[in-house]
C-alpha cells in the first residue's frame, strides 16, 4: 500500500474536524453551561 500525500492530508483534515466537533459538544453541553455562565459574569463582580 502506497500512502499518497493527499491521503495524509485527508486524514489530517478528518482528525481536525473530529477535534472541532468534540470541542463544540464539550462547550455546549448542559453540564458545562453553569460553569461557563459563572465565568462569563466574573468581570462584572465587585470586589
Amino acid at each position: 500500500m502506497d500512502i499518497d500525500i493527499n491521503i495524509l492530508r485527508s486524514i489530517a483534515t478528518l482528525l481536525s474536524f473530529a477535534t472541532f466537533i468534540g470541542i463544540m459538544v464539550w462547550a455546549y453541553s448542559k453540564r458545562r453551561s453553569s460553569d461557563f455562565s459563572e465565568a462569563a459574569n466574573l468581570p462584572f463582580e465587585q470586589d
